[in-house]
């Protein structure tokens, strides 16, 4: 597997992949591009000191909404819910989203997350870690995570939300781009997915599936957000397994990352997310 890697690997545009970068990054065990570790470094200098869009200290506050049967929701606390391990978990139902209300949820930040948070288990964690945050009105936390994104000059790939309501979309493709960043560009990947992510209120299923991804920069377009105008790459993602297919449009700035997500998901509802501030 390592030898098919490595020709791949020096078959790309030698403006992306010289000597310097294929001595600089190495393919994680999902086969996607990270930083090649250097045991006299810290976490924090291997991992994150050069990121852009995913540093120590910034802020990125997303706005959602949810269409099913062409209405639009958003995610409110209900009753705690009881797991397959026996453990409870926060809760949630659908609401209109003119009837949100002091619980409902209204933004999703993400803040990068300093050193390794999976140290005792996974010392060798290569991913920039990330804080998902839900907040309820006068920014009060429903829930949070914290998981992992990775971002260098040959990637930018990004765990979506996956608490509560989100947990959905870990079956879609995840916010991905791949150098070089110009229309016309695809690549493939896949993933191994567990049925502790199924759930009655989309679709239960037993044993493992394995997401088949494609993605390909189509357009590069301008586009009006609450930041401003943003001219971003727009990246179609399909995923499809035995238990069907879903689909992401994402809309990449280099200066913000994913700044919009249109999700379809795997029982045909959508999910949008878009970027409200950067702090």
């Amino acid at each position: 597997m390592t030898t098919i890697k490595c020709i791949i690997f020096l078959m790309l545009p030698a403006v992306y992949y010289s000597q310097e970068d294929r001595d600089k990054f190495i393919f994680d065990e999902m086969d996607i591009t990270v930083e090649k570790p250097d045991k006299n470094k810290s976490y924090d200098v291997n991992y994150n000191d050069d990121n852009q869009i995913y540093k120590l200290g910034k802020k990125l506050t997303y706005s959602y909404y949810i269409v099913r049967n062409n209405d639009r929701f958003l995610v409110k606390k209900g009753e705690q819910e009881i797991q397959q391990n026996g453990h409870t978990s926060a809760g949630w139902k659908f609401v209109e989203s003119e009837k949100k209300d002091d619980e409902t949820i209204q933004y999703i930040t993400i803040e990068p997350h300093q050193g390794n948070p999976f140290a005792s288990f996974d010392p060798n964690y290569n991913q920039t870690a990330v804080d998902f945050t839900y907040l309820m009105k006068n920014n009060e936390s429903f829930s949070m995570e914290t998981t992992g994104a990775i971002e260098n000059k040959m990637n930018v790939w990004l765990h979506p939300p996956r608490n509560i309501y989100f947990k959905i979309l870990e079956l879609n493709p995840f916010p991905y781009i791949k150098a070089p960043y110009a229309i016309g560009t695809k690549w493939n990947w896949n993933l191994e997915i567990g049925d502790h992510w199924s759930d009655k209120k989309w679709l239960k299923w037993e044993g493992k599936i394995e997401n088949k991804y494609e993605y390909e920069i189509k357009e590069k377009k301008n586009i009006t957000t609450r930041l401003g105008n943003l001219e971003c790459f727009v990246v179609y993602g399909k995923a499809k397994s035995r238990i069907g297919e879903t689909q992401l449009i994402s809309y990449f700035n280099t200066q913000f990352g994913f700044v919009k997500l249109e999700y379809t998901n795997i029982d045909g509802s959508k999910t949008f997310l878009e970027i409200e501030k950067a702090e």
